[in-house]
Formats: C-alpha cells, sequence, structure tokens
C-alpha cells in the first residue's frame, strides 16, 4: 500500500489528572516522510507542551489552489434538469421533495422569452448554460429549477450534493471533521468570579449555546467509521456544502473550442449567461423561520451581533465562523482585537489632551503670547511680498493655546508585471503632482488671506480675526481641497488597480489577492499621508528670512508656520482626512446598500415576503464584491497609519479611531446579516497580506512619531531653555523657567534691509525691526533660540530683556 494510515492514543499524566491527546499519523513510504497531522483543536487548553507536540507539525490550512483537482469532459448526452412550481413555502431550503437540501442558488434569464432581434446571442447563451448544467449533473449534482414568483423571465437553478459527492469533495477539499468529542479539561477563566457582571456582556446562552468541542482530522472517505457521523444531513454544516458546491460550479466545463476548454460560474456570470450565484440565508434576519428544524442561525446573528443594541456585546466568533466561514470570522476576529487595543492607546490620548486643555490658561508660553505688553508689543515681519502688513503676536493667542493640546513568471509574465509596476508609479506620481497643485493653491491662499485677515479696516471680520489665522483658514481650506482630491484619485485607481491586476494574470486567487493589495495600500498609502507629511516635515523648514526669503518655481514664496509651530495645521489635516473618510464610508456602507435593495423591492412590486420563496428574497439582496472584505481590510489599515504615523501630533486620533470602530464592528455586522446575500464560505488562516503590512506600519510609526517630536514640535527646544538657557550665565533668571522663552525663540529683522521685491507697501512710523522664526541652516551650525550667524545690518541675535 503506497500510503499507511494509522491512528494511536497517547496519554500524559500530570498528578492525578490523565488527559488524552488524538493523533492522526499519515506515514508516506515512498518519500521516506512522516506527516503528524494533529487532529485536535484546543481553544483554550493550558497542555501545549505535550512532548510529541515538538515533533509534530499542525496541519496546515489548505488553499483551494493546491488541491488536486481531475477535470471532467463535456457530457457526450444531454442532461435535462427537472423544472418545478413553487410550493408556496417561503421559508423552505429544500427541493420540493422537501428532502433534499439546497445547497447553491443559480439565476438566469428564460432566452425563449427574451427580445427576437438578438436570438442568436441568447441562444448561444443557452447552449453554454445547458452544457453547464448538464456538466453540473455529471460531476454528482442534483439540480431543480423553480420559475420565478415576480418576474416571468427569471429561473431559479436549484443545486442539492447528494452525500456520496459531499463525501468525495470533503476528501478533495481536505475539510477537517469531527472524530470524537473533546474530553480535556480546560483551564478555568479567571474571569469566572466576576460571571454575574460578564455574562451580560456575552451573547445571550439560551440563544447561542456552547458548542460541543470535537478532535478533527481531514476526512477520508474510506474510513468513514472513524468519524463522529450522528446524522448524514448535519454532518456537513451548511456553509462546508456551500464551499463545496462553489468549489464544483468554478470548475465545471461549459464549451470547448479546438484546444481551449472554458469552465467556471464566474465566467458565466461575466458573460451574463447567470445573473447571479449564491448560497441561501437559512431565513430572514429579523422573523425565525417557520419550518421545522431550521437552525435560524441567520436570525441569531442579526439578535445578538448585528442589531444596534447589541453593540458592547463580545462577538459570537463561533457562529459567525460557522455560518460565513473562516475567512469572515478570521476578519471579526481580528477587527475585535484591534479595537480592544485601541482601548489602551485611546486611553493614553484622551488624558493628554484633557491634561492640555486644562491647562492652557496657566501655560507661560500662551500667557506670553497673549499678553499685550508681552505678544501685544512683539511685531512680526510679514509672511508674504508687498501686500502683506506687520502684524503682532498676540494675534495668533487662540493658536498657541490649541497648540498647547498637543503633548510629545515567465517572460510574458515579466512584462506584464513590469507595465503594472509602471503603472502604479504613475499613478503616484500623479499624486506628487497633485500635492504640489495643493502647495501653490496654499501659497496662494496664504497670500490672500493675509492680505484680507490682517487688515486693520476689515471691520465684518473682527470676531472672526481672533480666532482664524492667515494659517489656520489656509490650512481648513486646502485639507477640504486634498481630501476631495484624495477622494477622486481613490476612485480612478481602484479601477486602474483592478484592471492591472487582471492583466497581470496571477495564477492564484491568493496570488491576485496579494498583488491588488500591495498596489490599492502603496497608492493609498501615498495618496492618504503624503499631504500629513509634507505638513511635518517639510513646511517651514526652508523658508529662508525676511531679506531673502525662498521660492517655489521662482514666483511663490514658501509659506511658513506659526510662530506655535506647525502640528495644529498636522492636527487640521489629520482631522478633516480622518473624519470624512470615516462618514464617508460609513454612508458607503450602510445607506447605499439599504436604498439599492429599497428600490429593487420596489421595481419588482413585491408587495410581501411571506409569498416569495427564500431564493427569491435573497436574490433582491445586493451581492458582495468579488474582492469580499478587500475594502473592509484597507479601511482599517489605512487608519491604523492615521492612528500610529502622526498619534504624536493628534494624540485624540486613538480615541476617534475606538469610536469608529465600535459602530464599525456593527456596522459590518449589519450589512452583511441584513443587506447582502450570503458569502460564500472560504478557508483562511490569518489575514494574509495585510500582516506584513501592518508590522512595516507600526515600524515606520516609531520613525515618523521620533521625527515629529524632534523637528516639527518645539518640544527639545523647550527644553533646551527651560533646562540651560532661562538660568544663568544665559539668563537672568535664578530658577528654571519658561518666561522669556516667546522672545528668546524669535530672530530680528532690520526692516531698511528688505528687498524691494518683499518690501511691504505701508510700514508704521515707530518700527524699525521685526521678528521673525528662523529657520536657517549655515554652515557653522544650527540656530538656536536667535542666536544665528549675523549679516551686518540684517540679522541679529535676540536679548531676554525685550525690544
Amino acid at each position: 500500500m503506497h500510503v499507511v494510515t494509522y491512528a494511536y492514543k497517547i496519554f500524559v499524566w500530570r498528578g492525578r489528572e490523565r488527559e488524552r491527546a488524538g493523533i492522526i499519523m499519515f506515514v508516506d513510504t515512498s518519500y521516506f516522510s512522516c506527516m503528524a497531522h494533529i487532529a485536535y483543536l484546543f481553544p483554550n487548553s493550558p497542555h501545549t507542551d505535550l512532548p510529541l507536540f515538538s515533533l509534530c507539525s499542525m496541519y496546515d490550512t489548505m488553499e483551494e489552489e493546491e488541491y488536486e483537482f481531475h477535470s471532467v469532459d463535456l457530457p457526450d448526452e444531454p442532461y435535462f434538469c427537472p423544472q418545478v412550481e413553487f410550493n408556496n413555502k417561503p421559508d423552505s431550503l429544500f427541493f420540493n421533495d422537501g428532502v433534499r437540501r439546497i445547497d447553491f442558488i443559480l439565476v438566469y434569464e428564460d432566452e425563449d422569452k427574451k427580445d427576437f432581434e438578438k436570438r442568436h446571442t441568447f441562444q448561444r447563451y443557452k447552449r453554454r448554460r445547458e452544457t453547464f448544467e448538464a456538466s453540473l449533473m455529471k460531476m454528482g449534482m442534483e439540480l431543480e429549477a423553480t420559475q420565478s414568483v415576480t418576474d416571468e423571465k427569471l429561473m431559479f437553478l436549484k443545486v442539492h450534493m447528494p452525500w456520496d459527492t459531499l463525501c468525495t469533495y470533503a476528501e478533495v477539499l481536505h475539510i477537517k471533521l469531527p472524530i470524537q468529542p473533546n474530553d480535556l479539561s480546560s483551564r478555568p477563566s479567571p474571569w469566572r468570579f466576576f460571571s454575574c457582571i460578564t455574562k451580560h456582556f456575552y451573547p445571550n446562552e439560551e440563544l447561542i449555546t456552547k458548542e460541543a468541542e470535537f478532535f478533527t482530522a481531514p476526512f477520508e472517505k474510506k474510513r468513514l467509521e472513524y468519524f463522529h457521523v450522528r446524522d448524514k444531513d448535519v454532518f456537513f454544516t451548511a456553509a462546508m456544502r456551500s464551499r463545496m458546491a462553489y468549489y464544483i460550479l468554478s470548475r465545471a466545463p461549459y464549451e470547448i473550442r479546438g484546444n481551449i476548454k472554458k469552465f467556471g460560474v464566474t465566467k458565466l456570470l461575466d458573460a451574463g449567461v447567470y445573473k447571479a450565484a449564491y448560497p441561501l440565508h437559512d431565513c430572514r434576519f429579523n422573523v425565525k423561520s417557520q419550518e421545522e428544524g431550521c437552525p435560524n442561525e441567520r436570525y441569531l446573528l442579526y439578535e445578538e451581533w448585528a442589531h444596534p443594541k447589541s453593540f458592547y456585546k463580545m462577538q459570537p466568533l463561533n457562529l459567525i465562523r460557522k455560518y460565513y466561514g473562516e475567512k469572515v470570522g478570521i476578519y471579526f476576529a481580528w477587527l475585535g482585537f484591534y479595537t480592544r487595543m485601541l482601548a489602551l492607546a485611546a486611553v493614553v490620548g484622551l488624558c493628554c489632551f484633557i491634561y492640555g486643555y486644562t491647562t492652557q490658561e496657566t501655560s507661560t508660553w500662551s500667557k506670553e503670547v497673549c499678553d499685550p505688553e508681552i505678544g501685544g508689543k512683539i511685531v512680526m515681519c510679514p509672511q508674504c511680498d508687498r501686500e502683506c502688513k506687520y502684524w503682532t503676536l498676540d494675534s495668533t493667542c487662540e493658536a498657541s493655546k490649541i497648540k498647547e493640546n498637543v503633548p510629545y513568471t515567465a517572460c510574458g509574465r515579466c512584462v506584464r508585471v513590469s507595465i503594472g509596476i509602471g503603472t502604479v508609479l504613475f499613478w503616484i506620481l500623479l499624486i506628487i503632482a497633485s500635492i504640489v497643485a495643493i502647495i501653490v493653491y496654499r501659497l496662494a491662499a496664504f497670500f490672500a488671506f493675509s492680505t484680507k485677515l490682517r487688515s486693520q479696516d476689515l471691520k465684518e471680520l473682527q470676531t472672526l480675526k481672533e480666532y482664524v489665522t492667515p494659517q489656520m483658514a489656509t490650512s481648513v481650506t486646502a485639507s477640504l481641497i486634498s481630501f476631495v482630491i484624495i477622494m477622486i484619485l481613490n476612485i480612478l485607481y481602484e479601477r486602474v488597480a483592478i484592471w492591472i491586476t487582471d492583466f497581470e494574470l496571477p495564477r492564484t486567487k491568493t496570488d491576485y489577492e496579494n498583488s491588488l493589495t500591495m498596489k490599492m495600500f502603496l497608492f493609498q498609502f501615498v495618496n492618504y499621508y503624503s499631504s500629513c507629511f509634507y505638513i511635518a516635515f517639510a513646511k517651514g523648514k526652508a523658508v529662508g528670512y525676511p531679506g531673502d526669503p525662498a521660492y517655489l518655481l521662482g514666483k511663490y514664496r514658501n509659506e511658513e508656520c506659526d510662530p506655535g509651530g506647525c502640528l495644529i495645521e498636522l492636527t487640521t489635516q489629520l482631522s478633516i482626512i480622518m473624519g470624512g473618510k470615516a462618514i464617508l464610508n460609513n454612508i458607503q456602507e450602510v445607506l447605499l446598500p439599504w436604498v439599492k435593495n429599497l428600490i429593487f423591492r420596489y421595481c419588482t412590486s413585491a408587495a410581501s415576503e411571506k409569498l416569495i420563496p427564500r431564493w427569491e428574497q435573497d436574490y433582491q439582496l445586493q451581492a458582495l464584491t468579488k474582492l469580499g472584505l478587500f475594502y473592509e481590510y484597507l479601511e482599517m489599515v489605512i487608519q491604523f497609519g492615521f492612528v500610529t504615523l502622526f498619534v504624536a501630533s493628534f494624540p485624540l486620533a486613538p480615541v476617534l479611531a475606538l469610536v469608529n470602530n465600535i459602530f464599525e464592528i456593527r456596522v459590518d455586522a449589519w450589512k452583511i446579516t441584513t443587506q447582502f446575500r450570503r458569502i460564500v464560505p472560504e478557508k483562511a488562516q490569518d489575514i494574509g497580506a495585510w500582516q506584513p503590512i501592518l508590522q512595516g506600519i507600526a515600524i515606520l510609526a516609531v520613525a515618523t512619531n521620533a521625527m515629529i517630536i524632534a523637528f516639527t514640535s518645539d518640544m527639545i527646544p523647550r527644553l533646551v531653555y527651560y533646562w540651560s538657557f532661562s538660568v544663568y550665565p544665559y539668563g537672568d533668571h535664578s530658577n528654571n523657567t519658561m518666561q522669556g522663552y516667546i522672545n528668546s525663540s524669535l530672530s530680528i529683522f532690520n526692516i531698511a534691509d528688505f528687498s524691494n521685491n518683499s518690501k511691504p507697501m505701508s510700514t508704521p512710523y515707530n518700527i524699525t525691526t521685526c521678528r521673525f522664526i528662523c529657520m536657517y541652516f549655515s554652515s557653522l551650525g544650527i540656530e538656536i533660540f536667535g542666536i544665528l550667524p549675523a549679516t551686518p545690518g540684517s540679522i541679529s541675535t535676540t536679548s531676554t530683556t525685550g525690544m
């Protein structure tokens, strides 16, 4: 025998307790290799150090593309699918005989009832459909067709997999099934003493009962007696049956032209031969089924998971996995874990914000800026040429208070991939061009706002001038424009990325998803974060000084930060993009599917669901996109970047993310449970390509936050002033203090040395100098607190005693 299979039990003694671990060994004698498949799942077991465990590797989840599958030829003779009338049982999940369970639904339009002018196209569709259905029956499936209740042109093809076919394909797909109950004792929960309180945060155990645990093993048809088969009708769950049905549907041939064999329901859906293909929900989401033996799992998920009243409860992950499959279960398990981890960061961020808000009135920095005798007498240099006027530092009083809230293949494949990479780079360059355009807008807008907002004779804006500075007005409008551009580019690039990935012809579905994931994330990373990186690390760094300002494109004078720094602008940018994205996504996820379903039901004139069969009720729901949960993962990963990359600037980001995710879990649950057809179950062992992406963002976040604290914020200059420059020998104070920091951090410029191009058109008669923030880098060093290699007659060091 080529493969020798045997099973044995290992007994491990620990004190008085004997524990049993079931092991199934497969020995391949042709390769002299031994593969140990541990047919067991211990979700709560403390015994992970059994002696044999170190010698045996866990049975890895096999992906469908690795399965060995022998395709079938087209049928030699026609097979005819029986057609029956609806039996007036709207909740039925069976064929009309009430015995055979419906595992999948195919929807098509009767070609004989379509337009006569296009009969040739429709007859070709009919031939393909009939050949495809004959292939399904040859592969062991049973079919039954029923005409639509609401539209006589529509036909619903019900697909059933008999027991023998289920056993065959369960072995092909290596589906793990129970062999015996798990009799190992599990570690007691440390929260059991608080069960009277914690039970309110878990799903109702009377509705969702705890499932029995089993030792499991990959199914083998010839060893059926070893498996725990109590009832053949429920041995394979509905999700398993749907997964096996879809596996066959994806591989059944429908046409042969020469040496080319065409197969798969996906191509027939794209061609329009079939209008839809989906597994059935087991009942309506808000009403229990009247059918005897119906598990009503959809109803239970809605009541204990997707309903808004259950937002505070833990997720029933076992039921989610059982109903939707492992891939959906892993997504919600990961999302729940990520949300819980945000809680600690949210508490820290909220404490920082509250501390900054409560101490803003006592801050030495804010008091000096707002003091008419200090900030009111410090005249700042104009921040644009000619039109801008001199302004006093106390005009940024409110902004300085806000700032205090922030604590510190082959050749052909190579060609296709190369074209894809080139296209991605082109779109990234397009993003950079849009960022440059926004920078030009910021410079032009700042010039206009500086002229208007700091005009002393503009009385209608007196109430706003205290709160809105030119920098703030420019930042808000530029952020709004940036957000609109980001959304437009996302919509356009999404189609391009899908087209490029299709053009590359990835070998497997996993390769396809990974390729698309990298393209979309790389683009959206640049699209969402480039403007934030510009504000954090580029803005205000190369502005020159009043006598010799730096220009962009030789025309636009580079914009400067407020005396309080650029962090408030970075916070504004993050707030608008992050908040706008969350609002827009929720509208797309909640409102659009609901409106589409409402319109569809109205157009079909379905007055009541009571007389409509289960398969037609599901047809009226929205179909999930081919990418499945891709956009949900992408949304959360982009959010993770906002939360981590710039948290030093915006400590409330984790709080907003936490609140958003609490609703996101329930919104996603409500969406897939009530508004979408049932998802085709898929196997998964992790979150795929998103894991290394998250790790990369986390590593980059350490560097970006360190650079924000070091270069963008003035935390380090403040500490240097407090410990060194405020006391002897540099300062006049006897104790370490922040008094005089404002005056010490500003350089002095002689207004007589303005060039003709930058000299203000009007100058007050009593001003000879003005102040500015110097970011000048010389060959001798970096200016700190106004100490700069002076140009004679132009720039001098500041004095801590005032002007």
